[in-house]
């Protein structure tokens, strides 16, 4: 057991670090970027959403997400409409990004499965076995917090 959360939180970032390195060297033929993809992956994955639902999804801030959504639409990859609640305008995916979608996950399995050949199988579950009940608490404390703050306003 690590004596210290330092060194588990520091080898997490390293790790993540490296991981997002390795994605954005399998889309820079497509000139995208880890940001980029993970917003084109939600979407294909969910249907339409609005910023804000893609910030909450993907627990990015605000500019950050209006820059990557501005490039996308730059490169033709999502447009913006109007709901029928004219305030809202949903993100969806051209017919443009269709088609390229499966070029770019192609990429992005290969460059996954190279990733992961060093670890078992067994090794690979565990492993989201306990990413998802991490993420899971920590979106629990999140949302505790936010409703103690409103409570207590």
């Amino acid at each position: 057991m690590l004596n210290n959360s330092h060194s588990l939180f520091h080898a997490v970032h390293q790790l993540s670090r490296q991981l997002t390195k390795q994605l954005n060297e399998a889309l820079e033929p497509f000139g995208l970027y880890n940001a980029q993809w993970a917003v084109l992956y939600v979407l294909k994955a969910n249907g339409a959403l609005t910023q804000k639902e893609l910030c909450e999804y993907l627990a990015v801030e605000a500019p950050p997400m209006t820059r990557t959504i501005q490039r996308l639409m730059k490169q033709g990859y999502i447009d913006q409409r109007t709901g029928l609640d004219k305030r809202k305008k949903f993100i969806h995916l051209t017919s443009k990004a269709e088609s390229e979608f499966p070029k770019w996950e192609k990429a992005v399995l290969e460059a996954n499965q190279v990733l992961i050949t060093s670890l078992p199988k067994g090794s690979q579950d565990a492993i989201y076995s306990i990413l998802s009940e991490w993420l899971i608490g920590i979106k629990q404390q999140v949302k505790t917090v936010e409703e103690e703050a409103i409570f207590n306003d």
